[in-house]
């Protein structure tokens, strides 16, 4: 039972799988991007010790003609995801940020970074793709001297994240508090119930499913706006259901599940409502 929450159904169809995933729908059938010039993106790269010496890919994006600094959404890719995929044709994430902008919510800039496949938490190895975020991401942001990089309020963001990044936004947001996280979204977000179903990549095993898992800590998020979107046919969707469920009676919980699968086609119907319930609250 959903109780004081918004519950959407019907008008979504489509989610990002792991990196996207491989689509049902045929290329010809997909929802179309928006059809408007993207703002600037600037790109960049850094070595990360919190990913163990990578080299990390990221990018910036603004909406067109806005100058100074912004408040600031951060993206989390899918598995096997990362900037090549977000602002280019899968997600087309620019042109979502200039149509949302357009469409009256205030400008705000949009970033993304490769965080690897570790499910944006501390691996065994050490690998950490969500401290690397917290620790070295935000304060490269912050502290950027290129304007059209530097979002000017990295100390109070959005969270956005699709597939493994669903989960991943959904773990970090409670690690940042309220204080620092304005909205967070997870689409389709890959969750799971059964510690021995989980993806290795993430949970190599029950105590590492322990310690990470964001079932039954949904009260972690108290004070934060959470959107979660998902497809009725996705292979998440039952432990997605069952997630939304343990969320205390008075949360601020809007949940949109409709017809779809784990699919790009999900993922870009589903968009413009789910940047928009983040960026409108920054």
């Amino acid at each position: 039972m959903l109780t004081r929450r918004t519950l959407l159904v019907g008008g979504l169809v489509g989610v990002a799988a792991s990196g996207c995933g491989v689509d049902t729908v045929p290329v010809s059938q997909l929802p179309p991007t928006p059809d408007v010039a993207p703002g600037p993106v600037v790109l960049g790269e850094f070595t990360s010790r919190r990913r163990l010496g990578a080299r990390v890919r990221w990018g910036v994006t603004r909406p067109p003609g806005v100058d100074g600094p912004l408040p600031l959404v951060v993206a989390l890719h899918g598995h096997g995801g990362g900037v090549a995929q977000l602002f280019g044709p899968d997600l087309a994430l620019p042109r979502y940020v200039a149509a949302a902008v357009a469409g009256g919510i205030p400008p705000f800039a949009l970033a993304v970074v490769n965080g690897g496949n570790g499910f944006w938490h501390e691996r065994p190895t050490g690998e950490d793709g969500g401290a690397m975020v917290v620790e070295e991401f935000l304060p490269l942001l912050a502290g950027s001297a290129d304007a059209d990089v530097r979002a000017g309020a990295a100390d109070r963001i959005g969270l956005l994240g699709w597939s493994m990044g669903g989960y991943g936004v959904l773990h970090l947001a409670p690690v940042l508090g309220a204080d620092r996280v304005a909205a967070v979204c997870a689409s389709s977000p890959g969750l799971y119930t059964d510690p021995t179903q989980a993806h290795p990549d993430g949970f190599a095993d029950p105590a590492e499913y322990e310690r990470f898992s964001v079932m039954d800590r949904q009260a972690d998020l108290s004070g934060i706006p959470v959107r979660v979107a998902c497809g009725t046919r996705d292979y998440f969707f039952d432990a997605v259901e069952t997630y939304v469920e343990g969320f205390p009676d008075d949360a601020d919980l809007e949940v949109a599940f409709g017809d779809g699968a784990h699919e790009l086609a999900f993922t870009r119907r589903s968009l413009p409502e789910d940047l928009g319930f983040v960026a409108s609250r920054l």
